[in-house]
């Protein structure tokens, strides 16, 4: 009985796909061999990043210090350009501001001071936290101390320099111990996530910024079409390190020809407005390697993949 019952499964698998085959409907080989066209661009999308990934194997180290600079460089350029454009600042300030001397001379002392020390402590890896906050101040009073707060593109600038900002802050926490091992981290995980999440969204509006500013033609429109699709992966967290290495790449080649502030003449009246959005840019390129180095953090498509 035992063998009559099991050479008749056998035969009955072998049956089931002959029916199958015989009625024109699709055999379980056929089924399952058959991907649909977003598991081909999945399959596509993983063959890229693996090549992406051997490719930055030997740098990957390097990218946390390298982000962490590339985030406060515009902050160190900032401080260095009041400090040698000291008496024309000072005029802007008082003449077309009218901000009474004594506090133009305090406003400009402690942005020096806090861009430079901040700056230094977020490479050292040292009161992070502190050293945010103090960036996130010069920030907000540079916007309202020369009235670029109204400024559409000075806004949406800072606001990505702002996430990059966060996701220094995020870095700090992955790396640091908050209690002893065993114990529940859960309130520190989900400070982390949210922040994750906030500096993703936010390192994109410099994006937003490029594609209305400027003349368009078909370059243009390519360009921050293809950006745009590599902007919405990264809030959503879909292959975000691939679509941050994009942006990398694309925000680096559109810098190095527009912003290019070292062609200009010493006294050209927009050298100054080329070597600000230049060192912008590298900020916000700073924020997208701590993104690649990270990952999109907990609220991402990707992470959800892997749970389920």
């Amino acid at each position: 009985m035992a063998q009559i019952r099991g050479t008749a499964n056998y035969h009955l698998g072998n049956m089931g796909n002959s029916m199958a085959n015989s009625f024109g409907g699709p055999s379980r080989e056929q089924n399952t061999n058959d991907p649909s066209p977003l598991d081909a661009i999945r399959e596509q999308t993983s063959k890229i990043e693996d090549w992406l990934d051997t490719i930055s194997d030997p740098i990957k180290p390097y990218l946390p210090h390298l982000g962490r600079f590339l985030i406060v460089v515009t902050f160190l350029e900032d401080a260095l350009r009041i400090f040698t454009q000291w008496n024309d600042q000072l005029v802007y300030l008082h003449d077309y501001r009218h901000i009474p001397n004594g506090l133009t001379h305090i406003f400009l002392i402690v942005n020096v001071i806090a861009m430079t020390t901040s700056s230094f402590l977020i490479i050292a890896r040292k009161y992070t936290e502190y050293a945010v906050g103090g960036l996130l101040g010069v920030v907000v009073t540079q916007a309202l101390g020369y009235g670029l707060i109204f400024d559409l593109n000075f806004f949406l600038r800072n606001l990505s320099v702002v996430g990059g900002l966060l996701m220094v802050l995020s870095d700090s926490w992955v790396r640091k111990k908050f209690a002893p091992a065993g114990l529940p981290q859960i309130d520190e995980k989900d400070r982390k996530m949210y922040f994750q999440l906030a500096g993703r969204v936010l390192l994109i509006f410099l994006f937003v910024g490029f594609v209305f500013a400027g003349e368009w033609s078909v370059w243009r429109v390519m360009v921050s079409l293809f950006g745009f699709v590599a902007c919405v992966m990264v809030v959503v967290g879909f292959k975000a390190k691939w679509s941050a290495v994009i942006l990398v790449l694309i925000l680096s080649i559109f810098n190095l020809l527009v912003n290019n502030f070292w062609t200009l003449h010493p006294h050209h009246p927009h050298k100054d407005f080329a070597k600000y959005d230049f060192f912008q840019i590298l900020s916000i390129v700073g924020g997208l390697l701590l993104l690649v180095n990270m990952g999109p953090g907990q609220f991402s498509v990707d992470e959800k993949k892997k749970v389920y």
